[in-house]
């Protein structure tokens, strides 16, 4: 038999594999059930605060079953490593780790029965978060934002569409940006389309970026601007002008889809049209990366948590090894979250960061399995 073939053999699943992998997937499906009611419930209540007008209660709970995609993609990692834990632990609890452990299975091999239902879950849900949770997350931006400005805003795969008296204005991204003190929102490829009293095209103005601030000091940036005249074009071309509007720019920024609920290849599009445009996409690359990183993360955080079923949780109960998965999953966002700040602060490789954390927790892993050996 040859090398391959062996190392096939050794891999494969087995009775017991699939029995370790059936405990964590009902364990991980509960804790993920359970995760996502409460999630389900904060939302619904922030949204009542926003009823009024056009927005009713309906419409709000609609809005949330559209983001039910996005919020489970979130919440797996967590619902993962709690649901690996509980699942470890109950099979310590009641012994059959022990067993299996007589049988000559080493833990690692125990662990890998977890992971197989672990790296199924994460297939479908980065599925999930290129389909569903994108699309989802913009029919219920669009669906709010129409509904609480009176169809005075509209968010739509082509950009932002919202009317400002005679001018309608089209906006492809835009975010909250501050500078010291001063706080105010950016947008980028603006279109500024002015109709005149009989309803035909007046001017037709496009920006490359543009600043919405308060007190009356937006400005429209590298923009290029057409009269329309029944006998000709008249074309324009300022570095800067002002632009007088009575848009609100938290309105418009809170009525975009936010980086963190965009696909991968709408985020590399979006990264590319800021870079050659000259424009700050920094958020933008970094939930970009978190895309490309997210099974890494999810496995990495699971295999470090794995170890500790053998261990401290096996005299524990339902509380400890809830506890433990709890701990495990808000230190690895709160760790993760601020190296990728400390990241963008210091103009550092984005990729380098996002790996930083899983490779810290591989470290943690490795050091575990060995020190039960």
């Amino acid at each position: 038999m040859s090398a391959l073939a062996r190392g096939w053999q050794a891999l494969r699943p087995r009775i017991h594999d699939r029995y370790v992998a059936r405990a964590v997937l009902a364990s991980v499906l509960m804790a993920w059930a359970v995760l996502l009611g409460f999630d389900l419930i904060g939302a619904v209540v922030q949204e009542l605060g926003d009823l009024g007008g056009g927005y009713t209660f309906g419409l709000a709970l609609l809005n949330v079953l559209f983001t039910v995609p996005r919020r489970l993609y979130d919440l797996f990692p967590s619902a993962a490593v709690v649901g690996s834990i509980l699942a470890l632990g109950g099979l310590a609890s009641t012994s059959e780790l022990t067993a299996l452990r007589a049988a000559g299975i080493s833990r690692l091999r125990i662990c890998m029965g977890a992971v197989l239902a672990l790296v199924a879950l994460t297939a479908v849900m980065i599925v999930n978060g290129e389909t569903l949770g994108p699309s989802g997350e913009a029919r219920a931006t669009s669906l709010a934002a129409s509904a609480k400005s009176g169809d005075s805003i509209l968010s739509r795969f082509s950009g932002l569409w919202a009317r400002d008296g005679e001018v309608f204005v089209n906006v492809r991204a835009g975010s909250r940006r501050e500078a010291g003190q001063d706080s105010f929102v950016e947008l980028a490829d603006v279109r500024l389309y002015e109709f005149d009293a009989d309803g035909r095209l007046a001017t037709l103005t496009r920006a490359r970026s543009a600043e919405l601030r308060p007190d009356d000091r937006s400005v429209l940036e590298d923009v290029r601007r057409i009269h329309f005249t029944p006998r000709e074009a008249r074309v324009e071309i300022h570095a800067e002008v002002p632009w007088e509007t009575s848009l609100d720019g938290e309105s418009l920024a809170s009525s975009m889809t936010r980086p963190r609920y965009l696909s991968t290849a709408q985020l590399s599009q979006t990264i590319d049209y800021m870079r050659a445009n000259s424009l700050y996409a920094g958020e933008y690359e970094a939930f970009y990366w978190a895309r490309w990183f997210y099974p890494l993360n999810v496995l990495a955080l699971c295999l470090a948590a794995m170890p500790f079923a053998f261990g401290q949780l096996r005299s524990g109960g339902f509380g400890k090894r809830l506890f433990l998965g709890i701990v495990f999953g808000l230190g690895f966002f709160l760790v993760q979250r601020i190296v990728t700040q400390l990241a963008e602060a210091y103009d550092v490789d984005l990729r380098l960061a996002s790996l930083v954390t899983p490779l810290v927790l591989g470290g943690v892993a490795v050091w575990q399995y060995r020190r039960q050996a």
